[in-house]
């Protein structure tokens, strides 16, 4: 057995986020639904908040969903949101929008997140679907000091407006806060997957953190790229 030590993940300040990535997150993902099928491809009951912690608040709003109303007014992208969208069955491509914006834009409800490292943070996005996300890169480096070998994207996001954890009405608030970590994985075969962790809080309607893991696999090209609108059921 080698004696090679790999230090612990780092974040460093970076002025070319894109020249500095230590993993390859752009280009075309499918969703792959192998967990919460029934919330994710087809929709839940209303007052259906299986595998959410809710305050009474949390819980009331949940109860009174109506898909009708939301789409009456205006509102049938609200489980597409920063904090929902990434649990829609739905394909990714991700890009570089510059040097210090990686844009990730969703066939599902037409979404566009904007994840955005360093001098690039702007606040703008407060009070949108996909509030303002904010991005560095975690490296992990082969021994203290060594070379960077892997690393996690890291992406902190607030000012959301108040929307769905899931498409039948499991809300989470204007004041939610959510934390991810993407990771690239490759099989033997070479196929390779997206793995996102996110962990959602919202002192109004959770009672604890709200954690998912979403995989998306890496598709070749767009041929199956397919925009459709918002859908409230």
């Amino acid at each position: 057995m080698g004696n090679a030590q790999f230090g612990p993940p780092e974040v460093e300040v970076i002025d070319d986020a894109q020249e500095a990535a230590p993993i390859d997150i752009t280009g075309n993902w499918v969703s792959i639904v192998t967990e919460d099928w029934r919330y994710r491809i087809l929709t839940g009951d209303v007052g259906d908040t299986e595998g959410y912690f809710l305050t009474e608040l949390g819980t009331r709003v949940a109860e009174s969903w109506d898909p009708a109303t939301d789409e009456a007014s205006g509102e049938a992208c609200r489980a597409y949101g920063a904090a929902g969208i990434m649990r829609q069955p739905t394909r990714l491509q991700i890009s570089w929008e510059n040097n210090n914006t990686l844009e990730i834009e969703t066939d599902a409800g037409m979404q566009t997140r904007r994840l955005k490292f360093g001098e690039a943070q702007d606040g703008a996005g407060t009070g949108s679907w996909q509030g303002v996300s904010n991005a560095n890169w975690n490296l992990h480096r082969q021994g203290r000091g060594g070379p960077v070998i892997s690393g996690t994207l890291e992406v902190e996001t607030h000012g959301m407006r108040q929307g769905y954890l899931r498409r039948n009405g499991v809300p989470y608030s204007d004041q939610s806060t959510m934390q991810e970590y993407f990771d690239v994985v490759t099989q033997d075969d070479g196929t390779e997957y997206l793995i996102v962790l996110s962990i959602v809080e919202d002192p109004v309607f959770l009672n604890g953190p709200a954690m998912t893991s979403s995989n998306f696999r890496r598709e070749a090209n767009d041929n199956l790229w397919d925009p459709s609108g918002c859908l409230t059921q």
